[in-house]
C-alpha cells in the first residue's frame, strides 16, 4: 500500500535481459535507503515493485512480461528518471490517497499548457472504457503521484500540477505523445461497477 507521495526521483542505471523478466537497477535516493532490504516494496512510477538486490544506492527489482506490457516501464531507457515511493507503515502521514501500486492502464499526453505557477496536462486513457472510473475532483494516481482531477471531457481529462509537485516528482519532464501509468481510486471503482451491476440486473 502507498500513499501518492512520491519521495524521490529514481535514475534507472542497468537493464538486463533473462528469460521471462527484466531486472531494473535504479540509484535510488539515499533518504529511502534506511531499512531498506530484499523483499521490500517500492513502485515506480505507481507500479509496486519487489526489492531483489541491493549495493549500495543500486537497487535490483524484476519485472514480468505483463508489467512490462501494461505500464511504461518497458519502454524506460538507460538513464531515465522515474518517481518513487517506499511502502506505507501505519505511522505516516496520509498526504496523499490509499494507492495499492497496482497499474491499471495508461495514458497519452495529448495536451500541455505551462503558466507562471501552474502546468496543465490533458491525458487520453489507453483503454477508453475505463475513462469511466475519471470524475472531475476525483482521486487519480499519474506515475504514483497522488493528484485531483481537474477537468474532464468525452475523451480526455486533465490535472493541474503546482510548482512543488514538478519540483519532487519526473512529471515535469513528460511530453506530449508521452504515456504514463495510472491507477484509478479503488473506492471509485468499487461505487462504478456496483451501480453499473444493480442497473443491469434490473
Amino acid at each position: 500500500m502507498f500513499t501518492g507521495i512520491v519521495q524521490g526521483i529514481a535514475e534507472l542505471y542497468s537493464i538486463q535481459e533473462k528469460k521471462h523478466v527484466r531486472t531494473h537497477v535504479v540509484k535510488i535516493p539515499g533518504v529511502m535507503l534506511k531499512g531498506l532490504g530484499p523483499g521490500c516494496s517500492v513502485a515506480h512510477n505507481g507500479c509496486c515493485l519487489t526489492v531483489t538486490t541491493i549495493t549500495g544506492n543500486h537497487i535490483g527489482f524484476d519485472l514480468v512480461p505483463e508489467t512490462l506490457l501494461k505500464t511504461n516501464l518497458g519502454v524506460l531507457n538507460i538513464g531515465d528518471k522515474v518517481n518513487v515511493e517506499r511502502a506505507a507503515k501505519f505511522s505516516d502521514e496520509i498526504g496523499g490517497h490509499f494507492v495499492s501500486g497496482h497499474v491499471m492502464t495508461t495514458a497519452t499526453i495529448s495536451q500541455l499548457y505551462k503558466t507562471k505557477n501552474n502546468y496543465i496536462v490533458w491525458m487520453k486513457i489507453d483503454c477508453f472504457e475505463k475513462k469511466k472510473y475519471i470524475f472531475y475532483k476525483g482521486f487519480i494516481t499519474i506515475d504514483g503521484v497522488s493528484l485531483t482531477v481537474g477537468g474532464v471531457t468525452k475523451t480526455e481529462f486533465c490535472v493541474h500540477l503546482i510548482p512543488e509537485t514538478l519540483s519532487r516528482t519526473a512529471l515535469g519532464t513528460k511530453h506530449i505523445g508521452h504515456k504514463v501509468n495510472i491507477e484509478f481510486d479503488l473506492h471509485t471503482q468499487v461505487i462504478v461497477d456496483t451501480v453499473e451491476r444493480v442497473l443491469s440486473i434490473r
